[in-house]
């Protein structure tokens, strides 16, 4: 008997192409750090700032992969309200080995910090709207699961906000500020 072949589920194909982009982002953005020309050592010390800005840029795709993988487990239906936003995210996602090569040239200026933390906030502000659509159509999360998480996100987009502001007048702090926003999403509820 011929088995049949199960098509897959428009959340499974959603959920596996978004993948495919994040995938693509990291690899970009690793291919932006520059080796040092010396043999040297020492010569890693100056790349300092380059690799911080890279870390905290890799940890942020990783948070973000890992919170879309459990909302797209929560996704039944694919509408296209919710592909259109997982576009949009992925758009601004898209901008991060951009920026984060920026602040890694410029040693942290203002101007490519508060350009950072701003994509921050369209990144975050994207998936806050994909995240409260997904668990407003899901029957597996309880209404206190979804006042969780969205204050969570809500607090961590303030964050964010912040930290744009910050950013014009002191990029460091502005960029301490993103990395606390991080450790909001770090686990996903």
């Amino acid at each position: 008997m011929p088995t049949v072949k199960q098509q897959p589920r428009d959340a499974d194909r959603l959920s596996a192409y978004s993948d495919a982009v994040f995938a693509v982002i990291v690899t970009i953005m690793v291919l932006q750090l520059r080796a040092p020309h010396s043999p040297r050592l020492s010569a890693l010390i100056k790349l300092w700032q380059p690799a911080v800005s890279y870390l905290v840029s890799y940890v942020f795709i990783a948070i973000i992969w890992i919170n879309h993988h459990y909302l797209s487990r929560l996704t039944r239906a694919t509408t296209l309200p919710i592909i259109w936003i997982n576009f949009v995210h992925l758009f601004f996602v898209s901008l991060l080995p951009f920026t984060t090569a920026w602040i890694a040239q410029t040693r942290l200026a203002a101007t490519p910090v508060v350009m950072y933390a701003a994509l921050f906030v369209c990144a975050d502000g994207t998936y806050n709207v994909f995240e409260r659509r997904v668990l407003r159509e899901s029957d597996e999360v309880t209404d206190q699961q979804r006042r969780t998480a969205r204050y969570r996100s809500l607090v961590a987009f303030a964050l964010f906000t912040s930290a744009a502001v910050l950013a014009g007048f002191v990029p460091w702090a502005g960029f301490g500020l993103i990395c606390l926003a991080l450790v909001l999403h770090l686990k996903p509820d």
